[in-house]
């Protein structure tokens, strides 16, 4: 008779050999540092990726506009990366879930001392020992776990509108800073124009000591706020490139278009607005997966007060006698306990989730009402601040129309010239407030504000990385 010993030392060899096997991958910091300087916008592999979820036809022009870069920041968002990596991970869990436990292989030895003469002292066998899960353990823990990968999944959506939001910011602040710096330049070229005018008329003795000084210092403010914008540009352009995972040095001669901004948004009534945040807010649903794993991981611990079965299978030789058998074994007897504290745990983490669901749609519909009401009242700006340039457009026309028929002197209309910048920086400053308010009722949606361009998140986007 073959020994059974080595027959299930080949055994287990043929079933080790089927094992997957480490496989070091190892960080270089220096790769890392030469892949991200690589990275551009004129990356084919990044236009084909915009080409494909765009909303419409037309392709990436001259100008990178707030969809095209947002799209550009998800294909190369380290953040979203760290999201996506997560998923893989939590779908590795739904796997590990999903396994039934192994059986185990036993090989019991033994020695009689007082065997029969003519008789082989010796016992071995083959014997396995089969786990059986009871209750459904397997199907809630398997729930618990594609709950959370589901979770995961949507988490990436919440990462993706984050980094859109933070994008969509950093763009607003180089719009703000940018159409800043060209009304102020305007501003300094009349102010320059009034100072040298100013300075001739001191010297014929028709102004004032005063009034130059004042036009001067007016002058150096104003071009102190030149530079200062200019500055802003510079942070601002910098903390585009940085939400997208780019180099600076990638973006310094990208012609971005900011028609996003120039637009003026229409109001949005309230409940709409509500609306359409419990639709497509991202983090609710996750909350709201993430409240469905608790229960079923309450229904696991529950199903685990019943004991798991182990069905024992073997054979023997004993001093020479063939003999078969099987048994039951490793049934936990609830004598000391039922699982009364990990119910209760389970119970506890099932309150925490519904609580946070339920306070996240709480503030979810305080965002979106403060958001509206600060939506409204910019817009009531604006249009006040429209009026107003339109009032002082008007002026300086009649003041044009009076310096040609020389009823009006030159300094009297470069001043209104002036004056008319002023407005319209205050006008610029009503715009971004606007915009800024847009972007807060944007967030509390988790929705573009102008309904008919789509979703700001690709459906795709919730896979692995594109990359």
């Amino acid at each position: 008779m073959m020994s059974l010993v080595p027959m299930a030392i080949g055994l287990s060899l043929t079933i080790l050999a089927g094992c997957a096997s480490y496989q070091a991958k190892p960080i270089e910091p220096a790769a890392l540092a030469r892949s991200f300087e690589s990275r551009s916008l004129d990356d084919p592999a990044l236009r084909r990726y915009i080409t494909e979820h765009q909303d419409h036809e037309a392709g990436v022009g001259e100008a990178w506009n707030l969809e095209t870069l947002t799209l550009a920041a998800f294909y190369y968002s380290p953040e979203l990366d760290v999201a996506r990596a997560r998923w893989e991970t939590s779908r590795a869990a739904a796997r590990t879930a999903q396994q039934r436990p192994n059986p185990t292989l036993v090989l019991p030895l033994g020695y009689t001392t007082n065997a029969p003469d003519g008789t082989l002292p010796y016992l071995y066998g083959l014997g396995l020992d089969i786990p059986i899960e009871t209750a459904g353990k397997r199907g809630y823990r398997l729930a618990r776990a594609n709950e959370l990968s589901d979770a995961a999944r949507l988490q990436i959506g919440v990462v993706a509108w984050q980094v859109r939001s933070r994008l969509r910011s950093a763009l607003l602040d180089l719009f703000a800073a940018s159409r800043a710096s060209e009304i102020l330049t305007r501003q300094v070229a009349a102010q320059e124009q009034i100072v040298a005018m100013l300075d001739r008329r001191f010297t014929l003795g028709a102004a004032s000591t005063t009034d130059v000084n004042s036009a001067k210092v007016a002058l150096l403010r104003s071009r102190n706020e030149v530079v200062q914008s200019m500055d802003r540009q510079g942070a601002s352009r910098a903390e585009v490139a940085r939400v997208m995972g780019l180099s600076l040095g990638a973006l310094r001669q990208v012609n971005i278009g900011f028609e996003e901004f120039e637009r003026t948004p229409a109001e949005i009534p309230l409940d709409d607005a509500r609306r359409s945040a419990v639709l497509n807010r991202v983090d609710l649903r996750a909350a709201l997966a993430r409240y469905e794993a608790s229960q079923a991981a309450l229904q696991l611990e529950i199903a685990r007060q019943y004991p798991d079965l182990h069905i024992g299978i073997g054979y023997t030789v004993d001093s020479g006698a063939n003999k078969l058998s099987s048994q039951f074994s490793g049934i936990a007897l609830p004598v000391f306990n039922r699982n009364e504290g990990p119910i209760a745990e389970a119970e506890g983490r099932r309150k925490e989730a519904a609580t946070e669901a339920l306070a996240l749609q709480a503030a979810t519909i305080n965002d979106i009402d403060r958001a509206v009401q600060a939506h409204q009242s910019a817009l009531a700006a604006l249009d006040l601040q429209d009026r107003l340039l339109a009032t002082q457009t008007r002026v300086l026309q009649n003041l044009r129309r009076s310096f040609d028929t020389g009823e009006t002197d030159r300094l009297t209309l470069i001043s209104a010239q002036s004056t008319l910048e002023t407005s319209t920086l205050s006008r610029l400053a009503a715009r971004v407030a606007v915009q800024r308010t847009t972007g807060q009722l944007e967030d509390a949606m988790q929705q573009p504000l102008q309904f008919g361009a789509g979703n700001a998140v690709p459906a795709d986007l919730l896979a692995p990385t594109p990359k």
